[in-house]
């Protein structure tokens, strides 16, 4: 039996385990994939220097190849859903596996809602990106799109007015806009709201998305956009603890400050948490917070 599984292999996973390892813990740590979304890294246009943007990434790699080095820690698996088994928890994978553990750490991430139109899979990360809070500060006076409908939606293009010469915001009817941000962006002066706009299609060349085709009714417009965002609202991945941890109306996993969920033995930390701002180097220290309040938990018991 482990003394703590990880799931998700993002940054507040990766952190976990590397603090985990440090402290003598019998850990594994099992995701589909290391990295979680510093893996998705958006390509830069002309003229714009990553080093105006302080996200994290590089950490984040280093823990990884700590990992990977180390890979009697690391399971390619998914973990489908968690079973308490006893006074621990036994984990079953996609794969068909299972693995028993006194603790838990849920650190699954989110995942984006898609536009699902022409020209999305062609141009992801290469000028249509899904987090405007990471990459905002690099689109100074740029032309930014960001296709919202929600409270992430309305932030992303706050955060975006700050720096952009213009942003343009498409939301699907006007109570997107029925709040104090919203009415803030309705009066800012390099913000254009499209109401009731629809995504039709991303355009570019060879390289990078240039433009967006968008639409209302028979109304047909082409937007020349240096970079959009698609800030749909986030899908947390904590489908397999439901039923055994309390979450909030969108599933994202309640937890205290020391990362402790509503079933003992069992953390959760980065996204997929009620915490606030999905920022990589939150989630870095969340995962390093969450990973001592387990091992203090073990030393107590």
């Amino acid at each position: 039996m482990y003394d703590l599984i990880i799931l998700g292999g993002g940054p507040a996973g990766l952190t976990a385990a590397v603090y985990a390892i440090r402290k003598r813990l019998n850990v594994l740590l099992i995701s589909p994939d290391l990295g979680g979304k510093t893996a998705w890294r958006l390509e830069l246009p002309d003229n714009l220097e990553r080093f105006q943007a302080i996200n994290g990434d590089e950490l984040v790699t280093r823990f990884k190849t700590q990992i990977e080095h180390l890979d009697f820690v690391y399971m390619t698996e998914k973990a489908e859903k968690v079973q308490v088994n006893g006074n621990g928890y036994s984990i079953l994978t996609r794969e068909g596996h299972s693995y028993q553990t006194k603790t838990i750490l849920v650190a699954t991430g989110t995942r984006a809602v898609p536009l699902n139109v022409p020209g999305e899979s062609k141009y992801r990360l290469r000028g249509l990106a899904y987090s405007a809070v990471s990459y905002a500060p690099l689109f100074i006076d740029r032309v930014a799109a960001v296709v919202g409908g929600g409270e992430l939606g309305n932030k992303s293009a706050l955060e975006l007015a700050q720096v952009a010469r213009q942003v343009y915001l498409i939301v699907p009817d006007s109570s997107a806009l029925d709040n104090p941000a919203g009415r803030k962006l309705l009066t800012a002066k390099n913000v254009i709201v499209l109401d009731g706009y629809a995504i039709k299609e991303i355009k570019g060349d060879e390289t990078y998305a240039r433009s967006l085709v968008v639409s209302k009714g028979a109304l047909v417009d082409e937007l020349q956009v240096d970079v959009t965002f698609v800030e749909l609202e986030l899908t947390p991945n904590s489908e397999c603890v439901a039923g055994l941890v309390k979450t909030n109306d969108k599933k994202q996993i309640i937890v205290d400050s020391y990362n402790r969920t509503s079933q003992p033995g069992i953390f959760a930390a980065g996204d997929v948490t009620d915490i606030y701002a999905e920022q990589v180097l939150i989630c870095i220290g969340e995962g390093a917070k969450a990973a001592l309040s387990a091992y203090e938990l073990i030393l107590s018991t």
